[in-house]
């Protein structure tokens, strides 16, 4: 068994209930992009009229993300993401943002 592997596994509610459902979210908009592209198209031809004409793609993107907020699949592989980011800070002091980053070559 690993030692402290509970404490390290341990969230707060802010991040239960803020972190990982925002990176539930940002994925579920990746996996319904075509949806979200449709209702987008919708939404610039149809103007002022978009809340009678764009109904079915407001539908199905609801549909589409509502599905994918209720997977506790996607929760958990966030949350198993968010861990390890969190772990990588705690190591590094370095956000995974700014890791993320170049660092420029002529330095």
């Amino acid at each position: 068994m690993d030692p402290g592997g509970e404490e390290r596994d341990h969230l707060r509610h802010v991040e239960k209930d803020v972190l990982i459902p925002k990176m539930v979210r940002e994925k579920a908009r990746e996996l319904c992009s075509e949806k979200v592209e449709a209702f987008s198209k919708c939404c610039k031809e149809k103007g002022f009229l978009m809340v009678i004409k764009c109904r079915e793609e407001n539908a199905a993107l609801k549909e589409c993300l509502t599905n994918h907020y209720k997977d506790s699949a996607l929760y958990e592989e966030c949350k198993q993401e968010y861990l390890k980011e969190r772990e990588e800070f705690r190591q590094t002091g370095i956000p995974a943002k700014k890791r993320q980053q170049k660092v420029p070559s002529n330095m």
